[in-house]
């Protein structure tokens, strides 16, 4: 876990109680009364997502963190090298038994977003995510590792071009959706992609094949969303290619992706 925000950073967004971590995430958020801070990751995204986030609607269908600005203005705060960010608190914690309401309030939030331009910080992004996406999208050859190009190659040899317009999507819904009862889902924690909306969606329903317990079912109850089957193989592809990126495979993560990816290609 990374060092507590310190006490600069709290000062710059006006907290005024002690910070206390918070569970989920990376292990590098922090509470402080009712706001929230965590390390900066990259900062023109960072700096993007707030101004944009600031300017969303309220809505009964979702609930956003709202970002606040630091005492200078700036939407960061610290160290330039170890910047931190802050929102408000949102009530709710996440459940990744609940994929169709995720995805529901994925697909407002989607909506209210529509109109934005693609932001230019997407190009100069080099993590294992980042990777990941351009891999599954053929903006990049496949590489990897034996587990990965096992896993990888029916659901490539399955791909075909789409048409589907791209616009700022969520790519990580399931764990950063809030429930809170008799309020709307939470969306936090926003990672930038510039996909079609259905791609989000089947990101979703590929996390809660892997790891969360759902059923093939789930991907028939989405199957109206456009060139469907496209969208999972694309999902799947971004999720093996970035876990080979990041980490290691282990037996159990194999077999976790085997089910998922014959149930999207039967």
């Amino acid at each position: 876990m990374n060092k507590q925000p310190p006490a600069d950073v709290l000062a710059a967004f006006g907290c005024a109680e002690d910070p206390v971590p918070l569970e989920g995430g990376k292990g590098e958020t922090w509470r402080a009364g009712d706001v929230v801070l965590k390390p900066v990751e990259f900062a023109p995204e960072t700096r993007w997502r707030a101004a944009v986030l600031a300017e969303v609607a309220e809505s009964a269908e979702f609930r956003i963190a709202r970002p606040l600005r630091a005492r200078d203005g700036e939407w960061t705060a610290g160290h330039p090298s170890l910047g931190w960010e802050a929102s408000l608190l949102v009530p709710g914690r996440p459940d990744t038994s609940r994929p169709d309401d995720a995805i529901r309030a994925g697909i407002a939030f989607h909506q209210a977003i529509a109109h934005l331009p693609r932001p230019d910080f997407l190009d100069f992004r080099t993590d294992p995510w980042a990777i990941g996406d351009r891999i599954a999208w053929a903006e990049l050859p496949p590489e990897g590792t034996a587990p990965a190009r096992d896993l990888l190659r029916p659901l490539l040899e399955a791909r075909r071009p789409v048409e589907s317009a791209a616009q700022a999507v969520h790519g990580d819904l399931p764990g950063n959706v809030l429930f809170a009862p008799g309020q709307p889902p939470a969306v936090i924690d926003w990672s930038v992609y510039w996909r079609p909306p259905a791609w989000a969606a089947a990101v979703a329903v590929a996390d809660a094949l892997c790891w969360y317990g759902a059923t093939p079912e789930l991907i028939d109850r989405w199957a109206h969303l456009p060139e469907w089957r496209q969208m999972l193989i694309r999902a799947l592809v971004y999720r093996i290619v970035t876990h080979d990126i990041a980490g290691s495979w282990t037996p159990d993560q194999i077999a976790a992706y085997q089910p998922a990816v014959e149930a999207v290609l039967s």
